[in-house]
């Protein structure tokens, strides 16, 4: 897995990030990565079924990885992130 098969979701509207992801997948991409942390998950998992359901029917999800990441808060503090990861390839 390379590293520019990766989709980093953030604040954005969802279909930008459906967008990014079916050019990744287009441009000869088996599979692609969608990360999120925070409150950016819920957008990761809107934009995982959009494009299973809606855009690319022949998508499954491979494998999901969840954890926590910890971060420096613009106060010199640390905070606990929730992240996730979701890799969907083409089916076979």
């Amino acid at each position: 897995m390379s590293e520019e098969n990766v989709v980093f979701i953030g604040n954005k509207p969802v279909m930008n990030y459906v967008l990014a992801a079916v050019t990744q997948l287009n441009s000869g991409a088996d599979e692609v990565v969608l990360k999120a942390r925070g409150r950016a998950i819920s957008r990761a998992v809107d934009v995982a079924e959009i494009l299973r359901n809606r855009f690319m029917t022949g998508l499954e999800v491979k494998n999901i990885k969840i954890g926590t990441e910890t971060i420096e808060t613009s106060e010199g503090n640390t905070a606990n992130v929730s992240a996730i990861e979701i890799v969907l390839t083409k089916k076979k």
